[in-house]
């Protein structure tokens, strides 16, 4: 056999299995990209439910109802329970109250002391939608409180000035005093106000003359107002950024010196 027929048989058997090979190589090219487009597609597909606070204030400053409103998207089942949190002391998320949905839409009421905290909604994991939280809300909750829930700082005056806090047993409001002095004489008692930023005060004059009550921060007047013989009435003044408030009771004319009853609030978060 001649040089010429040895070649060409070599080129019948060599070219089939080059095709095999060439044809692979595209093959294996083609599966690769086809896993790397539906890893995207599935993590694109996923369910995502948001929630979020639409609404936080404090709806009775009396009785201390902080109200929360939200939207949970898309909408949960029927009644669903939706957690209401607070950043506790201890650096972690409590719960303070719960509420269930209509529709899309949350309303959570909660009494609550003044404070000045941290809060958001959490609702539990539905199929296909996971557990979902709504951004936090800062908030500051003003609470009407007795003006003496804290002891009084000072007191003092002129002509046996004498600033008498009713005791818990009989005024558990913390809200009340009886206040007196001589014949032309002055009492008055510091009261801690921080955090405070508005007071609300009755006043019942049972002297036999005409006396002058008094706001102060410092020496700053903040409101005043004078009482007739057996009158009342309300001193109410914004008091924000006052640390420390003075409630002076004056004789202006009597015969044997001022006497006042003495109904106050403040509005604090605290």
């Amino acid at each position: 056999m001649g040089v010429r027929p040895i070649l060409a048989l070599l080129a019948v058997l060599v070219l089939p299995l080059s095709g095999c090979a060439a044809s692979a190589v595209p093959a294996e090219s083609a599966m690769a990209v086809q896993d790397a487009r539906s890893v995207p597609s599935v993590v694109a597909s996923t369910p995502v439910r948001t929630v979020k606070i639409t609404s936080i204030k404090t709806t009775d400053a009396t009785k201390g109802v902080l109200t929360v409103v939200g939207q949970i998207t898309p909408a949960p089942v029927a009644r669903s329970r939706v957690s209401l949190q607070r950043w506790s002391g201890a650096r972690r998320w409590e719960e303070i109250g719960y509420g269930v949905t209509v529709g899309t839409s949350i309303t959570i009421p909660r009494k609550l002391p003044g404070s000045i905290r941290t809060y958001r909604l959490s609702i539990g994991a539905q199929a296909p939608y996971a557990a979902a939280v709504s951004p936090t809300a800062r908030f500051s909750h003003y609470v009407y409180r007795g003006i003496f829930k804290k002891p009084l700082l000072a007191a003092g005056g002129k002509g046996h000035p004498q600033f008498n806090v009713v005791p818990v047993s009989e005024g558990p409001r913390r809200a009340e005093a009886e206040v007196l002095a001589d014949k032309a004489g002055v009492v008055w008692g510091d009261v801690d106000s921080t955090g405070c930023r508005w007071v609300r005060t009755w006043l019942g004059n049972i002297t036999d003359g005409t006396i002058r009550a008094s706001l102060l921060n410092g020496n700053k007047v903040v409101g005043t107002v004078d009482m007739k013989q057996e009158s009342e009435t309300w001193l109410n003044r914004d008091i924000l950024g006052v640390n420390r408030l003075r409630l002076q009771i004056a004789d202006v004319k009597s015969g044997y010196g001022p006497i006042v009853a003495v109904d106050a609030l403040l509005l604090c978060t605290n």
